[in-house]
């Protein structure tokens, strides 16, 4: 019942955002008592920490096929730009801006997360780059992937960039060529261009 109490609810946060959706909310769309609701969770922050980690896992899942699946780094980047826009959106419901607002701890989890389980993805992906010949042989790898995961968050910082100001979906575009453009050879910029030209066109 847990698990499944967790599933139901990361889908209402993630369409309504998690201030939003109230702990009778759930209780209705699980068919269930409130009481119930309480016997698995002490309180609404219980149930919004495990939400969370539970959404988080499912992007790193996505993360870890797209990389597998992927014909290169670069097609990596923007898939994996394409599944993490998924869960964010540019309103102040957002998923991602409540999170932020009413539950910074959990965020902050979150954060430490990031790092210790996509970072070694990222560097990854940058030693294949150096390896194809898509990045640059003298670039400092452990360096670099600090510098992205760093920026990566600090496009989702609502501090930083408020959402009634900037739209998540050009940020992340442009971030991505900022980043890539930093590190990619004369082979690696050709094809970035044709991703940064797909890109435009959507």
């Amino acid at each position: 019942m847990k698990g499944a109490i967790v599933q139901k609810s990361s889908a209402l946060f993630l369409q309504r955002g998690f201030k939003s959706v109230t702990m009778d909310d759930i209780a209705d769309a699980m068919a269930i008592s409130k009481k119930t609701l309480y016997t698995h969770f002490e309180n609404k922050e219980q149930l919004v920490r495990d939400s969370a980690h539970f959404v988080f896992d499912r992007v790193c899942n996505e993360i870890e096929e797209i990389k597998i699946k992927a014909a290169h780094p670069i097609e990596e980047l923007y898939s994996v730009k394409s599944a993490v826009l998924k869960y964010l959106q540019n309103e102040s419901s957002s998923p991602a801006y409540q999170l932020q607002k009413y539950y910074p701890e959990i965020n902050a989890e979150l954060k430490d997360e990031e790092y210790n389980r996509l970072g070694v993805l990222v560097q990854s992906s940058l030693n294949l780059g150096i390896e194809t010949g898509l990045f640059r042989p003298n670039i400092n790898v452990d360096f670099v992937s600090r510098l992205y995961m760093n920026g990566m968050r600090g496009i989702r910082d609502i501090d930083i960039f408020p959402v009634a100001q900037f739209d998540i979906k050009t940020l992340f575009e442009n971030y991505l060529e900022y980043h890539a453009r930093a590190i990619v050879t004369t082979k690696g910029l050709a094809i970035l261009n044709k991703f940064i030209a797909t890109s435009e066109q959507k």
